[in-house]
Formats: structure tokens, sequence, C-alpha cells
């Protein structure tokens, strides 16, 4: 593969300069891009703070023109602000075409690409707008009582979908009108809640007249149907909706149930509703998994979408399936293809697929044939992609990254040559000394072989001596490729002067479905062996310092902390946990998707029943009718605490409903209690993730700090920024 980068002449602060303004408030605060310089050309947290981040990507329908969105951090205003950019598809022409105190968001081409359409917030209240691909004549076009959380514009431009909420639950009010000032929530059933949210309204698909300018005739496709929700949470978006190529049907997906039935299953369907008679029609009936993200062929002959085989399970293999629209068969595209697809776009031709897959510790995009299943590399590379945007001209538009550099936007030809269209932050990555990444491939105790990644410090001398990190992944099976994260960023960790070790270890996507699914009623098994596998490897090596090694991790990652804890045998000289399960269970009561904690905890590929509906608490510590559930509760990590000995820090956001922060605080408290140094922060406006910036840059203030203290016992403890 031939990979060249395109270097734009223009730089981005005359870019900024010549932007087009937004339609700001009068005093409101515009987020532009830092005046960052570093001193001593080392990656740290002020450089991590001032970086670009590049999201979504989309091709006009002529085939001209890009359009994709920066957003930049204020720790001041301790937000970030997201606006648009325009450029051809040779990387030329930049243009900034919003400048705005708030995010455009959710946007895409209108016609030919004279038009882009885009949501933003009025009274705090997303709504719809429409302006020029310059981003003149800005025109709000909803202005619904709660909002739209995203639309999708049917093919001729007559017809819209737009996801608005309506009512779930019922507040004190509606059961004692006499209580006004009451608060409390009366909760019957389970689901009611997710993520950081309670469960008051859920999302469903209005479809409605566009012309251009105004919505108007809007419908609510599901009002028969108000407890079931579309998209579904958390994580649903309009990539859950495909509009017909003649505009006269929209496919959406749908988990059509409720209460214990809903926390229990991840079978979801695709439902074609017809526009003409409001009929609709179950595509995926009998198909037990998660259906998603329809896409109809360019002629609408056929139907791709995304599916899972088993209920229960949210990571199974990603299936790529297509269905025949005229005879409803379907077809397994992938049924000779181990591994999981991540996204699927039709080639223009329609007689291929472009999608997206972790295979062998990196993110290809791939392509498969309709006809024959023959899947190819299309791009690939020590990096990972993350967007499809098929052009016009048969070429793709692309988001890249790796560890050592956020997302840009690539262009791959119809010849297969890679560029880089964008340079966001080429300039300051430009003027720092980055660190280096090393592939390793280390035997487990299982006669197996495990891919590696090893992050060097810059300018790194073998004949030294280094702190390591132990990263463990969460998920837990979510891949260990070439990602870049704003919080557990290699680059950052490795400029700091530590060695970071990163196993993919079982229970992770990339190396086919035995690999993936062992994990399943193993927590605290084979994937904790090869964790330490990685880190005995690695102690070979004369530049890693044996009596400096850390482990560190978040949510399943935060467990494989809690866990190694008690199980180390003198590995570690310090430990951190974010957002981690330590009484497994608590966790099986406390998370709110009993499918999650009964195919992990109770092993679900072997247990699970044919309907969940049938035994919906298989995974449960009380079934003591089920052997790897009872072995699975058995090796929770609070059940070692009387082995602990190594200093630990706990993190952990008390909006976090999936993983509680009761748990963190168990954690610190047991390790109190035996006497162990430890430290805890709770963040009480943060959920699974720390997001916002002020929070974002203490939280890695205090990484450092806690790890320097342990492993740089030479070094005055401090602040690593």
């Amino acid at each position: 593969m031939n990979i060249k980068h395109i270097m734009i002449s223009t730089a981005m602060a005359a870019m900024v300069a010549s932007c087009a303004t937004g339609a700001g408030g009068e005093g409101e605060t515009i987020i532009d891009k830092p005046d960052y310089k570093t001193t001593d050309g080392i990656f740290n947290i002020d450089a991590l703070e001032a970086l670009g981040r590049v999201s979504e990507v989309k091709v006009s329908p002529n085939g001209k023109k890009v359009l994709f969105a920066i957003s930049y951090e204020s720790v001041e205003l301790n937000k970030s602000n997201a606006d648009l950019y325009t450029m051809n598809l040779d990387g030329s022409d930049l243009k900034r075409i919003t400048r705005t105190p708030s995010s455009e968001g959710g946007f895409a081409w209108l016609g030919e690409g004279d038009k882009i359409a885009f949501t933003y917030p009025v009274d705090g209240k997303p709504q719809m707008w429409v302006m020029n691909a310059d981003g003149s004549g800005r025109t709000q076009v909803t202005s619904l009582e709660k909002g739209i959380e995203g639309f999708l514009v049917s093919p001729d431009g007559s017809k819209i979908v737009l996801v608005s909420t309506v009512k779930y639950s019922r507040d004190a009010q509606e059961i004692y009108p006499d209580l006004p000032k009451a608060t409390g929530r009366v909760i019957d059933d389970l689901m009611y809640k997710h993520w950081d949210e309670w469960i008051t309204e859920i999302p469903h698909p209005f479809i409605g007249d566009f012309d251009g300018a105004k919505v108007t005739n809007l419908e609510d496709i599901m009002a028969d149907e108000l407890r079931y929700e579309s998209p579904m949470r958390p994580f649903g978006g309009v990539e859950s909706f495909a509009w017909a190529p003649d505009s006269k049907s929209l496919v959406y997906t749908s988990r059509k149930k409720e209460g214990v039935n809903y926390a229990i299953s991840t079978n979801s369907d695709l439902f074609l509703y017809n526009l003409a008679d409001k009929t609709t029609r179950n595509l995926t009936e009998g198909m037990m998994g998660y259906d998603t993200a329809p896409a109809f062929s360019p002629d609408g002959s056929k139907l791709a979408f995304l599916s899972m085989e088993r209920d229960g399970y949210e990571s199974d293999k990603n299936r790529i399936f297509v269905l025949d629209m005229t005879t409803g068969e379907k077809t397994d595209l992938t049924s000779g293809w181990d591994y999981t697809a991540d996204a699927i776009a039709w080639h223009p031709s329609g007689a291929s697929l472009y999608f997206i897959a972790a295979k062998d510790g990196v993110t290809p995009i791939f392509s498969i044939d309709a006809a024959t299943k023959e899947v190819k590399v299309v791009a690939d590379g020590v990096c990972d992609y993350a967007a499809l945007a098929p052009a016009a001209d048969g070429s793709l538009v692309t988001l890249r990254h790796s560890m050592l550099y956020p997302n840009e936007v690539f262009r791959v030809d119809a010849s297969g040559e890679v560029a880089q269209i964008s340079n966001v932050n080429t300039e300051l990555l430009a003027s720092l000394r980055m660190p280096t990444v090393e592939k390793k491939m280390v035997p487990t105790t299982d006669g197996k072989e495990m891919l590696v990644w090893a992050v060097y410090p810059p300018d790194f001398d073998s004949t030294k001596t280094y702190p390591s990190l132990l990263y463990c992944q969460g998920g837990p099976q979510q891949a260990v490729s070439q990602f870049w994260s704003y919080r557990w960023n290699f680059a950052l960790m490795a400029s700091n002067g530590y060695v970071i070790i990163a196993p993919n270890r079982r229970g992770l996507p990339g190396f086919g479905t035995e690999w993936n699914a062992q994990i399943s009623g193993d927590y605290g098994g084979q994937n904790m062996r090869d964790y330490l596998a990685a880190v005995d490897y690695m102690k070979q090596y004369p530049y890693i310092d044996p009596a400096r090694i850390g482990a560190t991790g978040a949510s399943y990652g935060g467990f494989s902390v809690y866990w190694l804890a008690g199980n180390h045998q003198k590995r570690f000289a310090a430990l951190l946990a974010h957002a981690g399960i330590f009484n497994m269970e608590a966790q099986y009561l406390e998370t709110e998707e009993t499918w999650f904690a009964n195919w992990d905890m109770g092993g679900g590929a072997v247990n699970a029943p044919a309907n969940t509906a049938d035994a919906p608490d298989y995974g449960a510590f009380w079934r003591k009718d089920n052997a790897i559930a009872q072995r699975t509760f058995a090796l929770s990590p609070h059940k070692f605490v009387d082995n602990w000995d190594t200093p630990i820090m706990i993190s952990h956001g008390e909006l976090d409903y999936r993983i509680l922060s009761s748990q963190g605080e168990m954690a610190f408290n047991a390790a109190k209690l035996r006497g162990i140094p430890a430290e805890m922060v709770i963040y009480p406006d943060e959920n699974h993730w720390i997001l916002k910036p002020q929070n974002a840059i203490m939280w890695q203030r205090l990484f450092f700090r806690w790890f320097d203290r342990w492993l740089k016992p030479q070094q005055k403890n401090g602040s690593a920024s």
C-alpha cells in the first residue's frame, strides 16, 4: 500500500483568520484553536488538550467536497466546541464555515452539495438548521419543544425523519398532584436508567415533510408503541435509519421490549415503514441478536446490515448480512470470515461493500464482494481507520489515527493509494519528540501467541532502565488496536518516561471469534494469565526495571487491576483503577444491562436458554445450578483483599450507572482497612468517562503524580504536566 501525505500549504492560523462567522450570541465566548507552543518538545498534558479533535466526515453528493468537524477545548470555560470545515477531495481549499459558541453536530449535505443541514442548540435544545455550503444564510428549520437528537433527509429531499423524545415514566405530580415539590421516582420494573441518566423519556422517530426551509406534518411512526425506543439507548443515532433510494420507505432499528425483557435481551430488529399506507414490517424476525446499521444498495434492491447471532451476547461477532428486498432472502457475506465488522458502506457500484474491522491489532478498511463474498484489504498499516464516506468517483474518504496521532482526514483513491488530506495537528505534533511503538508476539501460558504493543518514551535508550505500566483494557471485549484516546493516551504516558505494555489478551476482537469469546464466563481466568505473561515477557528486557512496574485500567480494566491486586505475586509496585468492578455479586444487581452480567458472569455461550425470558437470571450468583457463574463469582476481586499489599489509587464518577461509584468506594475502604497506601478521587459530575476539560486535566495530573510517587522514587513528588 502506498502512503503519501499531502501537506496543506494553508496554515491553520490563516484559515481561522479568514473563517466565516456563524450565529453566535452577543457576548458569548468563541472557542478557537489555542495558541500552544512547546517549550521542551515533550508531549505533555497541555499539548494533549491543545489538539484539534476531528470527528465525522461527509462527502458531498456531487463528489467535490468533504465536510468535517474540528473541536477544541477551553480549559478556562471547561467545555469544548465543534465547528464545521470544508475542503476539496485532494485537501485543497480548506475553509472554516462556522464560528459559533456552541457545537454544530449531526451535519449532512443537502441536494448536490449546495446546502448543509446540521443541529445547533436554541435555548439549550438542539434544533435543525440549514445553511449554504459556504456557511452563509443560516436558517433554523425546527422548533420542537424537546429539541431533536438527529435527523436524516430522504434521497429526494422531500421527507425527513427526526429523532425526538416521548414521555416514558410518570413523575411524582402525576401520581399525587397535591405534592408539587415531591421528587420521588416510582419504579415498578427494570431498565430505569442508562449509563448516566434516569429514563424519563425515550427517543422516537418522527417523519415529516421537508421543503429545504421548514419541516411540517411531523408524525411519530411509533405512536402506538410508546414503550419502545428507536434509536436504541444509550448510543444509537441516525445510523439506525436508512431511507430507501425512492424515498417511499424507511428502515429503522428497534428493540421492541420493555422491563425485564428489555434488560435481559439484545434482540433488536430492523423494521420497514411504508410511508404510503403507514404499515410496518419486521425484516429480521427470528434473528435473535443485535440487528443494526441498515444501508440500502444504490439501486434499492438490497439492504445490508450488521447482525449478531445470539440473544444476550452484546460482543458477538457482527456479521454482514444482505437482504434481497424482492425475495426476502438473507445472505451472510461473512460466514467464512472469522472477524467482527464495526461499520459498513456500499460501494457506489452496488457490487461490494466497504467495512471496518479490528484484525491483528489494527483496524483496516476492507471490501467484500456482494456476490462472491471475497474479502480484500482496501487500506491498512500500523493505524486504525474510523470512518467510511464513499465518493462518486470510486474513492473513499475516511478518518485515521494511531497511538501516536489523533484523527486526520485521509482519502483512498480507486487504485488503493492513501493520502492524508487534512493537517489539523501536523504542525503541533511535528514540534514534539514523540514516542515509538513496537509490536511484540508474546507466548501465553496455554501455548498460544499474543500480540502486545510496547510504547517507548521519546529518545528511548535501550541501555537505560525505565518504569513501565501494564495497560488493562476495558469492555471487556474492546480492541487494543492503534487507538487514540484523550484520557488513556499511551503517547502521553510514554512521554512521561514510562514504557507502556498493552496486551491483546484473551477476550479482545481482531484475533478470531474463539479468542474474542473466551473471556465470557472466565473473568479472573486466562485473560489474567495473559496479562501476567506479558509482564513476565517484558521483564526479560534490561530496559524494564522489574521493581518499577505499575498496572492501570478502566471498567473491566479496573476490574483487572482489582483482581491483579490480590493475585500478582509482587509483580507490581503501584496500581490505579478507574470505574472498575470490585464486588461482582453487587455488580450483577447494580448494573442496568442485565444481559451483559448474565452472559459474561454466567458463561452465556454454554448456559443461556434458547429464550432468555425463560431464565432471566441465568448468570446470577444465586444460581447454584450454574457452575460457570459460581466459579466467576468465586473469583471476584473482593475475595482476594487479604492478599492486597500494593499502593492503589481509585477514581470513579458518581454519575456512572453502569458500574456504580460504590464499587470504587468499597475498594478504597478495603485498602485503607488493610493499611495499604491508597488514594481515591470521586467526580460528582462525571459518568463512566471523565469528560469535562478541567476534570480530565485533574485526572491526568493525579495519574502521573500517583505513579511517579511509587515508580520514580528518585524524583520529587508532583504533577507531571
